[in-house]
């Protein structure tokens, strides 16, 4: 791999995961080294001027509004996610009772619900939004726009696995950004996805 291309590789990584946004930013990145060189600089020189790639990210992400979410609409998210849980797993904890006894039916049915508890860390984490989220438009993003980290989705769920769960979405309703508390301590929030015109 190219020096280029991984300098723009570091730079696409922190962009949230929308493929028009991903290649517009990629595609000006080349244009840019591509000036700088035919002016004679070196490919290293050009990177130098473009600066550390984070920040050039964030630049980027500065461009595009972040628009809050109301308090509803992250509920009625987080509905969606729990109906399409119990959609899918519903059938197959029936289907195991029916097949082969009871305890089997209750083994993979406590399984999938302690999987459930880690799916919106990782779909977040991921993704950026889980499937409630991506069918309302909405993403999980820093303050800044740019991909959340590990580190920020674990922080963001961190109500469920401590029992304070409505203690903080109550900061939701109060907050300008409708950020819950463990969102704030994360330096996290939910937007809508910005779409093109």
């Amino acid at each position: 791999m190219s020096v280029e291309q991984s300098y723009i590789d570091r730079v696409i990584t922190q962009l949230p995961q929308d493929a028009a946004l991903r290649q517009q930013v990629a595609m000006e990145l080349r244009s840019h080294i591509a000036e700088r060189v035919e002016h004679g600089n070196s490919v290293e020189e050009a990177l130098r001027q473009l600066g550390d790639p984070q920040t050039l990210a964030e630049s980027y992400l500065a461009a595009v509004p972040l628009v809050a979410v109301s308090f509803g609409r992250r509920a009625a998210a987080k509905l969606l996610d729990v109906l399409a849980f119990l959609i899918v797993c519903v059938p197959i904890v029936l289907l195991l009772w029916w097949r082969f006894e009871l305890v089997v039916g209750m083994i993979v049915g406590g399984f999938l619900l302690a999987l459930s508890a880690f799916y919106p860390l990782l779909a977040e984490y991921r993704f950026g939004k889980t499937l409630g989220k991506h069918w309302l438009g909405l993403r999980v993003v820093r303050e800044s726009g740019a991909r959340i980290s590990f580190g920020q989705s674990v922080v963001r769920q961190l109500p469920l696995f401590l029992e304070v769960f409505w203690i903080d979405v109550l900061f939701a309703l109060f907050t300008d950004k409708h950020q819950r508390a463990f969102e704030l301590l994360s330096k996290t929030r939910v937007v809508l996805v910005a779409t093109e015109n």
